[in-house]
């Protein structure tokens, strides 16, 4: 290509599939999950802690994969990425084949009672595959950011977002028709299992590879535009950009606050995603088809705002003043989920869900023009441990904290949301 020459134009949709799909897999499991744990011989706190076990190896795993993405291509690492999903859904079924054999019991006043079963233990090791090769949302997001002008960032990451929640929309209400069939779990899992198949081929075939561009600066300011009688090209592709530590890139003009901001505000949500779904079940006495159905509400009413209300939203607001109002709606929304009411729940969840979707896709267009390019893949790395830091934190001791003090679990998530709000006023805006 000349220097002259115009970039194909690389069309966001495909990742938005990928997106899609990988969350419409995902999702697929949340509203039988608990039942499924129980069934399995544990408890709340159980629940909590394989969702951590997910937490603690992507923690471990997803900035690895971020620099990969960065070195080797976005590309490469979603379907390694993928693949890893694909193989926990494999060993997921294989749990669900196995006879309930019993290990251990647990009787304490701390932990609670429980019985550690066999399929029970493949089941973590299912999650702790998964955790692993878990890079995929924070690459999918790097990938984004490389194809997309500065001037369409907000709504680009709010189109992603779309994208995951149609994912939550469809999902909870496949496992609920599903779930309800005389195989039980099985039929949802399956289907998890062939839509990461599905993942799988979309990246292999469907997605572009977008080396990333790690000079900028042109090189006619140096007065080398020929040397040797060769022309220099306006944007040279290297294999690799330069390496930075943790402590490097948390120096960075704007990103630490920013990671913590992205760190309270995983942890509100996983304090409410480990407690609600055990609320449900004890205190409120739903069933799996309850839940689907809730999740699949909360999903279209995210999917509503972070499509057309905020694309009219970034045109008129900062991305700022939407992270301000947004959390402010979030601190709001978690105090209804006290209630034991189902029409104050379905509010909150108006208020969760509006709150979110104006907040959360703001703050990562935020977070992608701080970072700038060449880092890119490192800081969405470092955001993804900071959010897998928050999600155990959140599950271990949110699943620990409801076992005490049940649904008042949800003011805690209010308090950490309402200080996001507060830090959100010291972000710099960016150009």
């Amino acid at each position: 290509m000349t220097a002259a020459a115009q970039p194909a134009r690389i069309y966001v949709y495909p990742i938005l599939s990928i997106t899609f799909v990988g969350t419409l897999g995902f999702s697929i499991v949340l509203p039988f999950l608990i039942f499924l744990v129980t069934r399995l011989g544990g408890n709340a706190l159980i629940y909590g802690v394989m969702g951590a076990t997910y937490s603690a190896f992507q923690l471990i795993g997803a900035p690895i994969l971020g620099r990969w993405s960065d070195r080797f291509g976005r590309k490469r690492v979603l379907l390694l990425s993928q693949l890893g999903t694909l193989a926990s859904w494999g060993i997921f079924l294989v749990a669900l084949a196995l006879p309930l054999t019993r290990m251990f019991d647990v009787d304490s006043p701390v932990l609670g009672q429980f019985t550690i079963t066999v399929p029970l233990v493949v089941l973590f090791l299912a999650r702790a595959l998964d955790g692993i090769t878990g890079g995929n949302v924070s690459v999918a997001n790097a990938y984004l950011a490389d194809i997309t002008a500065e001037e369409d960032r907000a709504a680009n990451f709010g189109k992603m977002a779309v994208a995951s929640n149609l994912g939550f929309i469809f999902g909870p209400a496949i496992a609920a028709v599903l779930g309800a069939t005389a195989f039980g779990e099985f039929p949802p899992v399956m289907a998890a299992f062939l839509i990461s198949v599905v993942a799988s081929f979309l990246i292999a075939f469907r997605l572009r590879e977008q080396p990333p561009c790690v000079l900028r600066a042109d090189p006619e300011l140096a007065n080398t535009r020929k040397i040797m009688g060769q022309e220099h090209k306006e944007c040279f592709c290297m294999a690799a950009t330069a390496q930075l530590s943790t402590g490097q890139i948390l120096r960075l003009p704007g990103i630490a606050l920013l990671l913590a901001i992205y760190f309270l505000v995983f942890l509100a949500f996983n304090f409410f995603y480990i407690a609600f779904p055990v609320y449900a079940v004890t205190d409120l006495g739903w069933e799996l088809t309850d839940t689907g159905l809730y999740f699949s509400f909360m999903g279209l009413v995210m999917a509503t705002v972070q499509g057309p209300v905020l694309k009219r939203a970034s045109a008129i607001w900062s991305d700022q003043t939407l992270v301000l109002f947004g959390s402010l709606l979030l601190a709001a929304s978690f105090g209804f989920f006290t209630s034991q009411t189902t029409w104050v729940i379905y509010a909150g969840t108006v208020l969760l869900a509006v709150g979110n979707g104006l907040m959360w896709p703001s703050l990562m267009a935020i977070i992608s023009k701080t970072a700038g390019p060449d880092v890119q893949g490192a800081v969405q790395g470092l955001a993804g441990s900071a959010g897998a830091v928050a999600s155990i934190t959140g599950l271990l001791v949110g699943g620990l904290m409801f076992g005490a003090l049940g649904g008042t679990v949800f003011v805690l998530s209010a308090a950490i949301t309402t200080l996001v709000f507060l830090m959100a006023f010291a972000i710099k805006p960016s150009r």
